[in-house]
């Protein structure tokens, strides 16, 4: 059976949902990286345009982030663990200190996953995601989940993960995790869903989240993070975006699904920061908030449902979704 065929499991039925539903999460990362971010996704977050979002605690504008989403109970905020710092002008280090092996010679978190993988201690990765969510939980943050930014705890680069950390981290706090029971859609993130044994590798992953009573998602999916052509005269442009954000939309299988996405203000700040990809993180915020993305919501018949609604199931709460 491909990792495509593989059936859902019955987390739509646990959500009080028909069991053949197909059910999404439209979800922001990179909530607190910069002030792009937050000027972007809280909005969208307040009116209803996005399901829930994940912040970067260690990032300058997570205090920014964190305060909004105590402010705003209604708020579906969850914790984007951090374990590299991507940029090349614009970083951040653990909350833990620089004396640990999650640093690189500048002081920073590495770059790259595979250094994380290579590098990182198993005691230090404990630790510092254990700050990150203290950190939001201080902050007065209802945290709804744990998420990762890079998939640097998933093992996608050299096969070494932290999940065993993470989980026992979200089993211990309740917190659902994101972690998807295909490779459906992974591709996207560094994963080859042809490389041998890899969906056996994620069956052991999914299986010790369920002997912890984490809840995870049935698939994950997102669109490329770079502009085809970027840098070029022929860079592709908001309408071929968007049309193949409308076709990831209609695909949607049965089950409950995430879509992630990385929305920002196009402006000078989020240029300076990042590397590449400034001008998709601008399209995905018009994404958003473009009436055509809503039409193919409604006439593809999909459900929209957030994280908070998957933290009440692994908690034995009644779900209430779109309640605020």
């Amino acid at each position: 059976m491909s990792a495509a065929d593989a059936p859902p499991s019955d987390l739509t039925s646990r959500l009080g949902l028909p069991p053949d539903a197909r059910a999404i999460i439209l979800n922001a990362d990179d909530l607190g990286m910069c002030r792009a971010a937050n000027r972007a996704i809280l909005p969208l977050l307040g009116e209803g345009l996005l399901d829930s979002s994940t912040v970067m605690v260690p990032c300058p504008w997570a205090p920014d982030a964190l305060t909004a989403a105590a402010a705003d109970p209604g708020l579906d905020v969850g914790v984007h663990l951090v374990l590299t710092s991507e940029w090349t002008r614009y970083r951040w280090r653990p909350l833990t200190g620089v004396g640990t092996s999650l640093v690189d010679d500048a002081g920073y978190f590495p770059t790259a996953v595979d250094v994380v993988e290579r590098h990182a201690r198993d005691e230090d990765v404990a630790a510092e995601l254990a700050a990150q969510l203290d950190a939001a939980l201080a902050a007065g943050v209802d945290v709804s989940h744990l998420d990762n930014h890079m998939g640097s705890v998933y093992g996608l680069a050299t096969g070494r993960t932290f999940l065993p950390q993470v989980l026992e981290l979200a089993a211990t706090r309740g917190l659902p995790f994101r972690l998807p029971r295909s490779l459906d859609g992974l591709a996207a993130m560094g994963a080859d869903p042809d490389a041998p044994g890899s969906q056996a590798i994620l069956d052991a992953a999914t299986a010790a989240a369920d002997a912890a009573g984490v809840v995870i998602l049935d698939r994950l999916w997102t669109h490329p993070f770079e502009l085809a052509g970027e840098g070029t005269p022929d860079a592709e442009g908001y309408d071929a975006v968007k049309a193949g954000f409308l076709d990831l939309l209609r695909g949607v299988q049965q089950g409950v699904t995430e879509i992630f996405l990385h929305p920002m203000l196009h402006d000078d700040e989020l240029r300076d920061a990042v590397d590449y990809a400034a001008s998709k993180r601008g399209y995905e915020e018009r994404l958003l908030r473009d009436p055509d993305v809503a039409a193919v919501i409604a006439d593809e018949g999909l459900v929209r449902v957030g994280w908070r609604d998957l933290r009440a199931v692994q908690r034995g709460e009644t779900v209430r979704r779109g309640e605020q």
